[in-house]
């Protein structure tokens, strides 16, 4: 177990290992022979993985770690995928369904900016005009023929509004991403895992087509190839071994390796709830969080920006920071987390001191990574707003 002393430079871990963090510190690109290695290290160690992530991090980063202050718009809940881990998606009637009124985004996008709020995070479910025939007719309702089209619609709202919209809509097609990058400052996808094995019978998205590994990692790609900054990341304990987990990081980095689009990595952990089929699967360790991450860091490399939610982990703020994060993701102090609603966000005050005491700073980013505001990676539609919001806000800081 990782101690929450300070760590002592690595110099216990055996040949194998220490070979590869050695090599991971001189630049080399890890195999994934070598993540699983890293991410299947025992207990002893552990602080020797935490400690090489941590050397990286500083290396690239520094000792700065970054947050984006969101609004989280859950457009719809409404869902065609049954994943047996969550509580956010709905079927029409259920209660608590819910499919966002144009005022109503407008509304919750006019008060996130009077917070501060720069970003909108548009998060829903997946293709819910395929298996609901009431949420077709809602669609006709609102004069649009698709959820994308909608969402569209959302995103000129939120922009109107002040805020950049970052869209997580699940799987999309080339064509929707094309239409939509014009109104997004980037947009994401978690793999969530790279194994097949979830799919089958008995597994977590048995009853979610969408979660196909290849199809995802096919959106991912795409998205690179359209120049859109893109967040990915993966989804600890719904099933995967932890050489899965390592596959996983490796098929993000091939991803970024060939298209250069990967803006961020989040490493999430499942958490379990009493209404969920996995009421009572075990949640991921500390540990398990740890070598995930630190993985994810000597993978990725020194530049990587590598998240993990501190609503999910708020007593382990200390340990993340020691493993290689950058950053902690979107904290809104408007909307709440509706897809682990149990998490509250931290006060960022708060979390700003913790960072402190641990020998970071903490300051605000965008929705988009400063290294990716350019002509490239930006459409012209969007261009000239977010560098306006840049301007006057966190890079006016800088």
């Amino acid at each position: 177990m990782v101690s929450e002393v300070a760590f002592e430079p690595a110099q216990r871990a055996d040949s194998r290992v220490r070979d590869i963090l050695d090599r991971a510190l001189l630049g080399a690109r890890l195999s994934e022979a070598d993540a699983i290695s890293l991410i299947e290290c025992p207990d002893h160690e552990l602080d020797d993985l935490v400690s090489a992530a941590g050397e990286l991090r500083d290396r690239g980063k520094g000792r700065h770690v970054t947050y984006s202050r969101k609004v989280f718009l859950p457009v719809t809940n409404l869902c065609r995928d049954r994943c047996t881990y969550c509580t956010f998606r709905k079927d029409p009637g259920d209660p608590g369904a819910w499919t966002m009124r144009p005022d109503e985004i407008a509304a919750w996008s006019r008060r996130g900016r009077e917070l501060g709020c720069k970003e909108a995070l548009m998060c829903l479910g997946d293709k819910p005009e395929v298996a609901f025939k009431e949420y077709r007719a809602t669609l006709r309702e609102l004069g649009v023929r698709s959820t994308i089209e909608y969402v569209g619609r959302a995103c000129e709202i939120a922009l109107e509004q002040g805020l950049l919209p970052h869209t997580n809509a699940g799987l999309m097609t080339r064509e929707e991403m094309a239409m939509l990058r014009p109104l997004n400052a980037s947009m994401g996808l978690m793999l969530e895992s790279i194994s097949p094995r979830l799919r089958a019978r008995g597994g977590v998205h048995q009853a979610a087509p969408d979660k196909d590994p290849a199809l995802r990692m096919k959106m991912i790609d795409e998205a690179g190839e359209l120049r859109i900054p893109f967040t990915s990341g993966i989804l600890l304990g719904i099933g995967e071994t932890s050489a899965e987990r390592a596959r996983s990081l490796i098929a993000i980095r091939d991803s970024h390796d060939r298209h250069g689009h990967i803006q961020e990595v989040i490493i999430q952990n499942f958490r379990a709830k009493p209404e969920i089929a996995m009421a009572d699967a075990p949640e991921p360790g500390a540990d398990d969080m740890l070598r995930a991450i630190a993985t994810a860091r000597l993978v990725m490399g020194p530049q990587a920006n590598v998240q993990a939610p501190p609503n999910l982990s708020p007593n382990q703020i200390e340990l993340f920071l020691r493993a290689g994060i950058n950053d902690w993701g979107g904290i809104s102090p408007l909307s709440k987390d509706y897809v682990n609603p149990e998490a509250p966000w931290p006060h960022i005050e708060r979390l700003g001191e913790r960072c402190a005491r641990a020998g970071f700073s903490l300051g605000e980013r965008l929705a988009i990574y400063p290294e990716y505001i350019d002509d490239e990676w930006l459409d012209p539609a969007v261009a000239t707003t977010v560098r306006a919001i840049w301007d006057r806000t966190v890079g006016g800081q800088s």
